[in-house]
């Protein structure tokens, strides 16, 4: 596919310098031929193989005649072939698209999926992008399309509430999804199609009625957000602690600073199981401060002593610069402990 691309823009770029060439060899048979000025003759050979039907510049002898004839056969058969490669170049530019987007749909895994390229679907994808995941999004509106495919971002073009849709995308291979269509009928809907389809993923879904919150929960949603009620505390938030708003802000939104919040979670085999806060190189060595732990059992620590146990499926809540949260997640995944702090 990529060679008959190749060969479509030389094609093209052959026919526009043959109709550069029919162009110069026009002006100058009716300069020889007719003794005309080198802008009467220009003019003269554009209305002629553009067959525009406007008067000849000036009378033509026969000899002039018997040129602009071939002039036409050659001008209108260049101008054919040039718009009938250009027509090639864009049906086989679509189908290139095509089938290179479904070959990264076959290969992505372990990916989000984004229901929905409106307001909020963007910055859900602006975030995920700016933290180095993969995601795919699911967008049926022929305008937001043409912006996804602007920014580069990976697409199944559809309706997100069709399984069929959700296949596409690779839901039996996604961590998670995010419904954020405009209607919370359809995100009650992914979200039941999603759970039966990939009973391990993650959903988080949007609701604006209260009464669908609860829906969405009962439909498989692991997480409802509202965000009428988020923006209302957000703003009372600013009013009245604008200072740790804007810490908050500071660690998750800023890009120049290089400071991050992150939840890892400890797996098997980790060489932190069994081991204190103090005995790790999470404070020492990396100045990673943990802020909270989430046990496997539900239960939750907040400020976590330097006496706390790191035990096999804990979400370690940390605060650090992105590099030593590299090495914590590194920590949390080999059995090797000096290894991952390299």
């Amino acid at each position: 596919m990529e060679y008959l691309y190749e060969k479509t823009i030389q094609q093209i770029r052959f026919a526009v310098f043959l109709l550069l060439v029919i162009i110069g060899v026009g002006t100058l048979g009716y300069m020889l031929l007719e003794h005309w000025s080198l802008l009467d003759s220009f003019y003269m050979t554009i209305i002629t193989i553009s067959t525009t039907g406007f008067m000849e510049v000036k009378p033509l002898t026969p000899a002039g005649r018997l040129f602009t004839t071939l002039l036409i056969i050659a001008g209108v058969a260049t101008i054919a072939y040039t718009g009938g490669r250009i027509v090639q170049f864009i049906i086989e530019t679509q189908i290139f698209r095509r089938r290179r987007m479904s070959k990264k749909l076959d290969e992505v895994k372990n990916h989000f999926i984004v229901c929905g390229y409106g307001r909020m679907g963007k910055h859900v994808c602006e975030e995920l992008k700016n933290a180095g995941q993969e995601f795919v999004i699911i967008e049926k509106d022929p305008q937001q399309i043409e912006q996804i495919i602007e920014e580069g971002f990976l697409f199944v073009a559809g309706d997100a509430t069709q399984d069929e849709i959700l296949l596409k995308a690779r839901i039996e291979r996604a961590r998670g999804l995010v419904a954020v269509l405009s209607t919370d009928a359809e995100n009650v809907f992914i979200t039941l199609s999603a759970k039966v389809l990939n009973p391990n993923i993650f959903i988080v879904a949007r609701a604006v009625e209260e009464e669908t919150a609860t829906k969405l929960q009962r439909a498989g949603a692991d997480r409802v957000v509202k965000p009428y009620e988020i923006g209302g505390t957000r703003i009372a938030q600013v009013l009245l602690r604008p200072g740790v708003v804007d810490f908050i802000d500071l660690v998750t939104r800023e890009r120049g600073v290089d400071l991050n919040f992150e939840e890892i979670q400890v797996q098997p085999h980790s060489p932190l199981i069994g081991k204190t806060l103090l005995e790790t190189p999470l404070r020492k060595e990396l100045n990673i401060i943990v802020i909270a732990i989430f046990r496997k059992d539900g239960t939750f620590i907040y400020n976590p002593t330097s006496s706390t146990v790191v035990q096999e499926g804990d979400r370690l809540i940390a605060i650090g610069s992105a590099k030593a949260l590299q090495q914590l997640n590194n920590l949390c995944l080999v059995e090797d402990l000096s290894a991952a702090t390299r």
